[in-house]
Formats: structure tokens, sequence, C-alpha cells
């Protein structure tokens, strides 16, 4: 029996992390709706508002959209 366990526990760790990585990038295509609205309020668009204006559609291909930056010079 403990041999059964362990692939049923492994799996659910995949399935956990899998649903965690979905949930992520759903967020990571969505933005910070804070954010959006101040871009907005000041007359401007997303970044990625002006890169679907700029390219064709399906053309672009962004790198490591879930990358976050860890630099905490100039108050960043």
């Amino acid at each position: 029996m403990p041999q059964e366990t362990a692939p049923r526990t492994e799996r659910a760790a995949k399935h956990h992390r899998a649903a965690e990585l979905a949930r992520r990038r759903r967020e990571v295509l969505q933005g910070d709706p804070k954010a959006t609205e101040a871009q907005h309020a000041k007359g401007k668009l997303t970044a990625r508002e002006r890169i679907e204006l700029l390219l064709d559609e399906g053309s672009f291909q962004e790198v490591e959209p879930l990358r976050r930056h860890r630099a905490t010079g100039f108050g960043l």
C-alpha cells in the first residue's frame, strides 16, 4: 500500500502546481486592475494594449511572462 499512496500524492502535487501555474498565467494576462485604471486615467494604454495595436495578431511571443524582477534600487 505505501507504494500506491506515493504516486497519488505526487499526482496531486503535480495537479496543484499545474493549477497554480494556470492561475498565475491568467493573472499576468489580465494585469493589475488598479494599474490598468491608473494608466487609462492618464490617457495612456498598458504595455500589452500598445503591443496589440503595433503588431499583427498572434505575431508576438512573450518570453517568460511569469518572471518577476528582484531589483530593489530606485524604489522598485
